[in-house]
């Protein structure tokens, strides 16, 4: 694959002379304001041009013509040689003073300013080395995780993907190049997880072009484009995924198989890795946002597993239960009637729970996305180590919905009772609500409508299964202790995840507070451990946002009294785009004095 920009000349257009600062004027009546320092303007917009030419994903998205056709460089020596550009960027940044720009510049200048820092920080750890690929799969799953995101409308869109799947090969290389780093610096993934990634990876170079999710995107074109030509690209697309794309899925299996597996300790953590734990403090700090230690996490598990433990022996005797709460639990995961009989039903009762969710809306939000979803399945080919339910992004440029994906194999291991959660989690008022209005912040900068903050998104979303309670959505005793553990599934995690990386457990310790304080299924406990061992760190942050977000809503119910409107607050936290909570804070500690001045 081509290199998609030249990173010299980016640095040099970034190393323009900065104009200086604006000054104080005068308004129409009289009064001073803050003039916008012009210096701001110029790095959001020479940021947004470098972050259009390195990530062509996002841009795509967001109806780029020219990116749907390229794939970003993943390589190690890619991100190395953006270590320049980045630092000049902060470098520009701490040029001007914060305190002379209005609020809401100065909220997007530490922003960048954060995000820039820890992109910096990150760049020595060398992550890619474990990160080529988890228990969930490596690049094939990456690939036809972009492939369900793509329709085509025109010939440009059929051309455009079959760019993509030309450069597959060395989207492959490149990480096989980061995990084969991995071997030989001894950062690697466990043996349990290789043999995960096996299981996906493998049966990839079997797939034939009927079946080949790389290839369904033109199942359907349109009859605009002439079948003559329709017939012409499809060929090109099975030739470039015959001849690019198959013998890189061999070369992965093989090398996993091959020089990966047999080299893979029998240890899980990172705690055992060489650098590993300055690596697990460093993730852990990212996806919660926050300073807190993994010794502080761990501890502030056991705390939230005691107290959800109390509320679910609550509906536990509210459901008529008269045993003790391993019986429960027993009752809950065999009784057939929390379980679906067919693939068919757990989608339609997912999809009568979505249609509700929606209708739940208007009281809690004053503004909703354009963009609608849809209730669809996972994808069969990568459902067997896939988690209970997921959400896909959609894009309004590119006709596309967001997805709401079900987990609908293994029946007997999807309870009903934990649906109306996952569907608030998953769908709305949880991950579709927050991610399409964060990708309709046309307003803001850039940067903004795509950046990850995954302690906000996956604190929103548990925040969206409390939600549920204010709606009215859980009907049922088992639903309510359903939500319940869902919760005490993710105070799980922060014991889990950090006992697991940083104290050095194995998986019969780690699995033991699932087991005995969750009702979920032994098929989603052993599934969600087998993440939790390969995605280090991430699991860490559903808890700690959503915490954080409960802690902010309580103090503006506090502060405001009979002013506090949900729908305003709920717009406050979303419209704008997700925050590091200590952003965040700052942010609805201004909304909630703002709420105190203003006229009923």
């Amino acid at each position: 694959m081509k290199a998609m920009f030249a990173a010299g000349a980016v640095a040099a257009l970034l190393l323009v002379a900065a104009p200086s600062a604006a000054q104080d004027v005068r308004r129409p009546d009289g009064t001073m304001r803050q003039a916008e320092d012009p210096r701001l303007p110029a790095i959001l917009s020479d940021y947004e041009t470098w972050l259009r030419r390195t990530d062509p994903i996002t841009a795509g998205m967001e109806g780029d013509a020219a990116a749907k056709g390229r794939l970003p460089d993943v390589s190690r020596a890619f991100e190395v040689a953006q270590e320049p550009v980045l630092r000049r960027f902060l470098e520009r940044l701490n040029a001007i003073d914060p305190a002379r720009l209005s609020e809401d510049d100065r909220l997007n200048h530490a922003f960048l300013a954060y995000v820039l820092g820890r992109a910096l920080d990150r760049i020595p750890l060398d992550t890619g080395r474990l990160g080529a690929f988890n228990s969930e799969g490596g690049p094939g799953q990456s690939a036809g995780y972009m492939a369900s995101r793509v329709r085509i409308a025109t010939r440009a869109d059929a051309e455009a993907w079959i760019a993509r799947l030309e450069a597959l090969p060395r989207f492959y290389d490149d990480q096989l190049a980061d995990a084969r780093r991995g071997l030989e610096t001894g950062m690697v993934q466990p043996r349990p997880t290789v043999e995960n990634a096996l299981s996906l990876i493998e049966p990839e170079a079997a797939l034939t072009p009927q079946d080949d999710p790389l290839l369904r995107p033109f199942a359907a074109m349109p009859s605009s484009i002439p079948a003559a030509e329709q017939t012409a690209l499809r060929a090109r697309a099975e030739r470039a995924v015959a001849e690019g794309v198959t013998p890189s899925r061999r070369a992965w299996a093989r090398f996993l198989r091959e020089e990966y597996l047999p080299r893979a300790p029998g240890s899980l953590g990172l705690v055992h890795r060489p650098g590993g734990r300055e690596l697990y403090a460093f993730l852990v700090r990212g996806y919660t946002t926050t300073d807190l230690t993994p010794d502080q996490i761990h501890q502030l598990g056991l705390e939230e597993v005691a107290r959800i433990r109390a509320r679910m022996e609550t509906e536990m005797r509210d459901a008529g239960w008269t045993g003790d709460f391993a019986g429960f639990l027993a009752f809950l995961r065999s009784d057939p009637r929390f379980y679906s009989p067919t693939r068919e039903d757990l989608l339609e009762k997912a999809s009568e729970m979505a249609k509700r969710a929606d209708d739940g809306l208007p009281a809690l939000f004053g503004t909703l996305p354009r963009t609608p979803y849809g209730v669809r399945p996972v994808p069969a080919e990568i459902e067997a180590n896939y988690t209970t339910g997921r959400y896909f992004a959609g894009s309004m440029e590119n006709g596309v919905a967001g997805g709401y994906m079900v987990n609908t194999s293994a029946l007997d291991q999807r309870p009903l009772y934990e649906l109306p959660a996952l569907t608030l989690h998953e769908a709305v008022p949880g991950h579709h609500l927050q991610i399409a209005l964060q990708q309709e912040a046309e307003a803001g900068p850039y940067f903004r409508r795509s950046v990850d903050v995954t302690a906000f998104t996956e604190g929103w979303g548990l925040y969206a299964e409390f939600l549920g309670e204010e709606m009215g959505f859980y009907r049922t005793p088992y639903e309510r202790f359903g939500r319940l553990s869902y919760e005490m599934w993710r105070a799980c995690r922060l014991v889990a995840d950090t006992g697991i990386h940083w104290l050095g457990w194995d998986i019969e310790q780690a699995r033991a507070c699932f087991r005995d304080n969750s009702a979920l299924a032994p098929l989603n406990i052993e599934t969600e451990l087998q993440r939790y061992i390969g995605w280090p760190g991430q699991a860490t942050a559903y808890k700690i946002g959503e915490i954080r977000l409960r802690e902010i809503r309580a103090r503006a119910e506090r502060e405001l009294g009979d002013r506090f409107d949900v729908r305003r607050f709920h717009d406050a936290l979303l419209v704008d785009g997700p925050l590091p909570l200590g952003l965040l804070d700052t942010r609805m500690d201004r909304w909630i004095a703002e709420e105190k001045g203003r006229r009923q």
